[in-house]
């Protein structure tokens, strides 16, 4: 219930007194129509349209004493216009009230999915690289929604409850003991109920851990649709999808049986108490017809108040988990909270390394509770305005060491400094962040036209700045032939492009960006020999006026690197010029250079 509460505060920051005037309109609502329906029958009484006996229930003289005190005459017209004036504004405050609490919910589930999406893209990479994306996905759609559900049948539960208790004060004036066995009825069942609470609970909890493996799945079959495709692994997928569907379905049906029992317990109580009631009064007591209408008139307006608060009340517990759910994501997004503030730094926050970035005995690992490390006892420094080049086999920690040199990971041990300092403060984060451009091994791109894409970075860039960012990147050419050229939507990821054509794309916009620092990683894997060519030639251009950072299994394109680091098993191993490297015959570098030489026919790899 903690995590319920904890939301609960948040509403009411978020609405402020919009929700104390939502609880007066209730009120309100509810005094004006347990009046309407209260009085209809004392008045009708009075005027002598039924046969009542005023002398037995004590309202109707009082009424009659006040319309005589008032000089009225009472009329049937009369009365009804009453009747129709309360009930009718009754229904347009509910109008209104309607209105002002969907804009309460709204405003409420935008305030928790901008806290949500703000604290998730503030938080550190490590915590991305501990979860999956489909978690995220999950909280996000699914999670936020049942939330939101959850936060309107609060709501609704709390318009009902004062309902009912206004209803119960009208109620117990008219008839107190017949009020009393009504409500001490409702308690008892309410006890009895208990049961169907907890089960709803259960099925919430199952519901939170069906809905997670149903967006995980999705999201990673459709990620690896082509191998899905290539390898006709449909039938195995559909028949996963199959089960997963069967057991959602067999979820909602339980917790409808559920639901359902406990409105039929209430409904059937109700008919047996109508009937005792009804029994007590005539055979027993001998009440009289007209006390006799207010004991069903009383009972036909508590009772289903009761139902509906149970029935709520059952609804809240089934969607509790996703409540607890999104608070804890919430909370471990911002334990591992990074940056301040938002939006893109302004030019005057970007770092122009003097002196460059180094790393001092740095050690790092994944996970703390393993012994490998990652990164074990690195030192290296990376010059100011020079090319390094990064090399080693798959899993060597080439692009664990680049998120260090980028700040996106913090060493375990040791230091990173820029321009001998040591890279701790977030503004200073941020200064190197935003003077970094990052290609990926694997480029990623909107759903978006390609200006689209190239503006996110330089959002007030103009055609002319695109065009010179593409020509660097050698994709002028190709893009001037899609048939709306810059104005071309890529699909998804970038679909509709080659890979080598992503990269170049991606390689384009991190030029845009125009930064002091670019980071390639992998980012020519995809391209062939004459592209590759002309961004070397690019990148030559570059040397000297910004920090190049390269990793790359292809040792041809780092031929010019002014130095090149050679890493194995999250050590660096060798260190040093291209030539230099390349002339020690038992050194690593040397290897990597012979297997290439065997497995690339002759002329291309030092073409």
């Amino acid at each position: 219930m903690k995590d319920l509460f904890h939301y609960v505060h948040k509403l009411r920051k978020a609405s402020g007194w919009r929700l104390y005037m939502n609880m007066a309109m209730t009120i309100a609502i509810s005094s004006l129509d347990g009046i309407g329906i209260y009085l209809i029958v004392p008045l009708l009484g009075i005027i002598g349209a039924l046969q009542i006996d005023t002398d037995a229930i004590s309202l109707l003289s009082g009424l009659e004493t006040f319309a005589e005190g008032l000089s009225i005459e009472l009329s049937l017209p009369l009365v009804l216009g009453l009747y129709v004036l309360i009930v009718g504004g009754q229904a347009l405050l509910q109008r209104f009230q309607t209105v002002q609490n969907t804009r309460i919910l709204q405003r409420y589930v935008r305030t928790l999915r901008m806290e949500m999406y703000g604290g998730l893209l503030r938080a550190k990479w490590e915590f991305f690289l501990r979860k999956r994306k489909s978690d995220f996905h999950h909280v996000m759609v699914n999670e936020l929604g049942r939330v939101s559900y959850g936060t309107s049948l609060l709501l609704q539960m709390a318009t009902g409850i004062l309902f009912t208790v206004i209803q119960i004060g009208l109620a117990f004036f008219l008839s107190p003991l017949l009020t009393l066995v009504v409500i001490g009825s409702g308690a008892l069942l309410a006890v009895f109920s208990r049961k169907f609470v907890r089960k709803a609970g259960r099925i919430g909890d199952k519901t939170t851990e069906l809905s997670q493996s149903f967006m995980a799945g999705i999201s990673d079959h459709f990620n690896g649709i082509k191998d899905i495709k290539s390898n006709r692994l449909e039938n195995s997928h559909l028949s996963w999808f199959d089960n997963l569907s069967r057991e959602l379905e067999s979820n909602v049906v339980g917790f409808i049986k559920v639901n359902s029992l406990s409105q039929f317990t209430y409904k059937a109580a109700s008919i047996v108490l109508i009937a005792g009631f009804v029994y007590l009064a005539l055979e027993v007591l001998h009440t009289p017809a007209e006390q006799l209408l207010l004991i069903v008139l009383i009972f036909s307006r508590l009772w289903p108040r009761f139902i509906g608060i149970q029935s709520n009340i059952e609804q809240l517990a089934s969607s509790l988990p996703a409540f607890k759910a999104m608070r804890k994501l919430q909370e471990e997004a911002d334990r591992d909270r990074e940056l301040e503030g938002s939006g893109s730094p302004g030019e005057g926050e970007r770092c122009l390394p003097v002196d460059g970035i180094e790393c001092r005995r740095v050690y790092y690992r994944y996970d703390t509770s393993e012994p490998a490390y990652a990164l074990r006892d690195i030192n290296v420094k990376i010059p100011a305005n020079r090319m390094t080049a990064i090399v080693g086999k798959s899993g060597a920690g080439k692009s664990t060491l680049i998120d260090m040199l980028m700040g996106l990971i913090k060493p375990e041990r040791g230091e990173v400094l820029l321009d001998g300092a040591v890279l701790s403060e977030e503004r200073q984060l941020r200064s190197l962040r935003s003077s970094i451009g990052y290609v990926a091994q694997d480029p990623f791109l909107f759903n978006a036209s390609l200006r689209d894409n190239l503006k996110l970075v330089a959002p007030q860039a103009k055609d002319d700045e695109l065009w010179e960012a593409l020509k660097f990147s050698a994709s002028e050419k190709f893009v001037r032939k899609l048939p709306q050229g810059l104005d071309t939507v890529i699909g998804d990821r970038g679909i509709r492009l080659s890979g080598g054509e992503r990269q170049r794309i991606v390689l384009a916009r991190a030029i845009l960006k125009r930064p002091s620092i670019l980071v390639l990683d992998e980012a020519t894997s995809a391209l062939d020999s004459e592209n590759e060519r002309l961004i070397q030639e690019a990148l030559e251009r570059l040397k000297g006026k910004l920090t190049i950072i390269v990793i790359a299994h292809r040792l041809s394109t780092i031929r010019h690197a002014d130095q090149v680091i050679v890493m194995d098993q999250g050590e660096i191993i060798q260190q040093g010029g291209y030539q230099q490297l390349s002339q020690e015959t038992k050194g690593k570098f040397r290897q990597l250079l012979n297997y290439q030489s065997e497995a690339v026919p002759a002329g291309d790899e030092m073409a």
